[in-house]
């Protein structure tokens, strides 16, 4: 198979969708690679490292679309790039579909075959291609958050961690998967005083068996949340249903009722974000302000720490691509029950129910595209 890497075009994302060690990976295995010039340069990976891994390199873009059987890539596509795809070919990146109606309508158009990071399963549960990207982000928003409290930045002037004789600052954490639990573990390090709220009971009980009393733990409602968010000085989005667009946990009344420079963080942005405020940034421009408290909305958080995410993402996606590589779409598919919950385009048709559902298409199940 020919398998191309074009350079991220979002707005300052310098990751990149195969490191030189991928490269090598697939090239060992008689596949094809080629990779945009320039790809990587951003984060110290050169067209040099790459051509010794055994890639090609193409000057543009166009010259990467037109020739690869599969494009893998980071983030979801721009309009540009959905225009360049076409059919039968697969794309394999992060999509994000169910609050993206534009991007959802092109990928359907284009009559590609669109993989999701975001929805792959692991044998062990959970979403093994998305983790560690919510890893990264969990404890950089743990970092925007005590930045943004600066004064100079619109904050409170609040010190997370406090000194001797003064209150450390209050973050709030609002969902304890793997975006909570990255972003309570730095703040418990930093000395912030934490409250984690989610709906899973059991997942309290085992943070409170490593935390102990250096958090606090609620069960999630509206009560717990607007309790928490009147009280914190920054909040903290990590709710994930996984490829749906994600529940408006807090409300624009709780907003108005915050104390002036709290800042708040929305993990969740790439699936919609869960407060009712939000809107997608970008690191050019990363916050806004409403009712005098900061919204840091950034929808590709990792790629602000390129370098360390596109590594971590790499060691998550490899295995996957190896297996639609190797095998065909079809038959990789066929053989991988995880693999196959990835698929939410194919061929025109929308095959992941969440995307199906909240952006208004007829539901077609991936199994039943993978004869013939």
């Amino acid at each position: 198979m020919r398998i191309g890497v074009p350079k991220e075009v979002k707005v300052h994302e310098y990751r990149v969708g195969l490191t030189p060690a991928s490269v090598r990976e697939l090239t060992a295995r008689g596949h094809q690679v080629v990779v945009q010039a320039q790809a990587g340069d951003a984060i110290g990976l050169t067209d040099e490292q790459y051509r010794l891994a055994g890639a090609e390199i193409a000057t543009e873009a166009a010259e990467v679309f037109a020739s690869a059987d599969m494009i893998v890539k980071v983030k979801e596509p721009q309009p540009a790039e959905c225009k360049m795809l076409r059919p039968g070919q697969i794309l394999y990146a992060y999509l994000h579909l169910a609050p993206d109606p534009v991007q959802t309508k092109a990928l359907v158009e284009s009559r590609a075959i669109c993989i999701a990071y975001e929805t792959i399963t692991g044998p062990g549960g959970g979403l093994p291609l998305l983790a560690p990207m919510s890893e990264v982000a969990g404890r950089m928003a743990v970092q925007a958050g005590a930045h943004f409290l600066e004064i100079a930045q619109g904050g409170r002037g609040v010190l997370l961690g406090g000194v001797p004789g003064v209150t450390p600052g209050h973050v709030a954490v609002i969902g304890a998967g793997v975006v909570g639990t990255n972003a309570l573990q730095m703040a418990v390090g930093l000395g912030a005083r934490v409250t984690v709220l989610d709906k899973n009971v059991d997942r309290l009980r085992q943070l409170d068996l490593v935390y102990g009393n250096r958090i606090t733990t609620a069960f999630s409602n509206a009560q717990s949340i607007e309790d928490a968010v009147l009280d914190a000085d920054v909040v903290i989005g990590g709710v994930l249903i996984p490829g749906a667009s994600a529940p408006k946990l807090v409300t624009r009344e709780h907003v108005a009722g915050m104390r002036k420079g709290a800042v708040m963080v929305d993990v969740a942005i790439d699936q919609g974000g869960c407060f009712e405020t939000s809107h997608p940034t970008t690191h050019a421009d990363p916050v806004f302000f409403i009712d005098g408290v900061v919204h840091y909305c950034v929808a590709n958080m990792p790629g602000g720490v390129a370098r360390t995410s596109t590594f971590a993402l790499n060691h998550a996606t490899i295995g996957p691509a190896i297996m639609l590589a190797d095998k065909g779409w079809k038959r990789a598919m066929k053989d991988d029950v995880h693999l196959r919950r990835g698929l939410n385009v194919c061929d025109g048709n929308v095959t992941y129910k969440a995307v199906a559902r909240d952006r208004g298409y007829q539901y077609v199940d991936a199994e039943s595209l993978l004869d013939g």
